[in-house]
């Protein structure tokens, strides 16, 4: 059965279920903000956050993204950091300019729409094709080793919990 969220109450199925810790994190060919393609998931031989948003145009996104970027600065080459929407490589530049976002990755799933493999892709609505607000802890072989599917899109996620998971294997 498929999970689901919510956008203020109204429920929103995915496609697919979002993976689990433990599970094996696929790797994923994203955009990024220059038009050149970046792998994200998979074994990358150091810890990886990845933070699925709807659109950075929103405030809540923006502020997210804003709050990782700024939490994860001394950890940049340490950990692959990578915010991950739909939004074309466009809206990511002036996000990027207009919030002076440069410590972490801001990629897009646009091309691809391979993090359907990461089951926050929402299946229906108004949101259909775009990615769901989740956050996923990868460590160095490829194993999830944290995951949250923000129930209410308009919510922001635990920044806390997943800051600590990826502390921990750093």
């Amino acid at each position: 059965m498929a999970a689901s969220v919510t956008l203020k109450g109204q429920v929103l199925s995915l496609a697919g279920t979002p993976l689990p810790v433990g599970a094996t994190a696929p790797q994923v060919c994203l955009v990024r903000r220059d038009n050149q393609e970046v792998f994200a998931g998979g074994a990358m031989g150091k810890p990886q956050i990845l933070i699925t948003v709807p659109s950075l145009d929103t405030p809540v996104c923006a502020t997210e993204a804003k709050k990782f970027n700024e939490a994860l600065a001394q950890l940049s080459d340490k950990v692959l950091a990578v915010v991950i929407s739909m939004d074309l490589p466009f809206a990511q530049n002036r996000y990027c300019d207009s919030y002076q976002v440069s410590g972490i990755t801001i990629a897009s799933d646009y091309r691809y729409r391979d993090m359907e493999k990461y089951g926050v892709m929402i299946a229906e609505g108004a949101l259909r094709g775009i990615l769901a607000r989740a956050v996923f802890v990868i460590d160095g072989s490829g194993k999830i080793t944290y995951t949250e599917l923000v129930p209410e899109i308009a919510q922001e996620p635990n920044y806390e919990a997943a800051l600590a998971a990826v502390r921990s294997l750093v």
